[in-house]
């Protein structure tokens, strides 16, 4: 997938996921079950114990609870942490079964240590690979996910994180990143030879090294047109007309829903805040309507 459609690119989560994307989200009928064919892939990974007896799961990056309700659907008790406020209020206006914590997965899991008896994550943690701010290290956020993950799962707990690397690059920049926290385990990648449905899962176990999951479609068999169609709608983002930051803010002919000067000057501000560059600065100009050459 390309630079400029990946949604990680275009802006930090929780901007990316406002209010109107976060309900675009969750209403749009192949986002559900792109969701839910990819959290029974994590929970067949998760290999829990087939005894009946629910678990406590962690879901990380929930969203607006679309994976969460597979977990409940399946008896499990969960709690869901996401960066996005929009996609929170959205879940807890679903009324969805499981606890939600709003906050940022590189700054770190604030939970007991030993509680969760594994984790699941359904196209999440690759956005912690940018420097969504001036300041902001990807491999120290990494690590310090990592290390509060490993913490807070029971031993011989496992954690299955579906993910989209950009590259191979990345992808060794994430499991390194893991198998340093004392994580076991690897790249699970279904369908490695089809370029329409392949997949990955980092799939990471606590205290235990034991074999990875088999993958599907390891063998060369092809996927089903189902299986395919989940793949490539995950990857694929809308297009969008492309503008700097500096026309974002100022509202130029190519922005029809420019607002006034007070808006104007607070997305600047939280632009600056953010670690932005090259943001103009506050004149007696700024977000005059500018007169028609024609």
């Amino acid at each position: 997938m390309g630079r400029g459609n990946r949604p990680e690119h275009t802006a930090p989560p929780e901007v990316f996921y406002s209010e109107s994307e976060a309900r675009k989200y969750t209403t749009n009928s192949r986002m559900m079950a792109i969701q839910a064919a990819l959290t029974e892939r994590a929970l067949e990974l998760l290999a829990l114990p087939d005894d009946g007896n629910p678990r406590l799961l962690l879901d990380l990056g929930c969203g607006s609870g679309l994976s969460g309700e597979e977990l409940t659907d399946r008896g499990h008790m969960w709690v869901g942490a996401d960066i996005s406020p929009a996609m929170l209020d959205v879940a807890a206006e679903r009324e969805v079964e499981g606890d939600l914590l709003l906050g940022d997965l590189g700054q770190g899991l604030p939970l007991r240590a030993g509680t969760f008896d594994g984790a699941i994550s359904i196209s999440a943690v690759q956005w912690l690979c940018n420097a969504d701010t001036r300041g902001a290290d990807p491999r120290r956020r990494l690590q310090r996910f990592f290390q509060t993950l490993y913490a807070c799962l029971t031993r011989g707990a496992r954690a299955v994180l579906q993910v989209y690397p950009e590259g191979a690059r990345q992808a060794t920049m994430l499991t390194d990143a893991a198998m340093r926290a004392g994580f076991s385990g690897g790249l699970v990648v279904d369908f490695p030879h089809s370029t329409r449905a392949k997949k990955y899962f980092l799939v990471l176990m606590v205290g235990s090294a034991g074999a990875l999951p088999a993958a599907a479609g390891a063998d060369g068999e092809e996927p089903d047109d189902e299986t395919a169609e989940v793949a490539v709608a995950a990857r694929r983002q809308p297009r969008k007309k492309r503008r700097g930051i500096v026309g974002a803010l100022t509202g130029s002919a190519r922005h029809p829903e420019a607002k006034g000067k007070g808006w104007v000057l607070k997305k600047k501000e939280q632009a600056r805040q953010r670690g932005y560059a090259n943001i103009p600065a506050d004149t007696k100009y700024t977000g005059r309507k500018r007169k028609s050459r024609f």
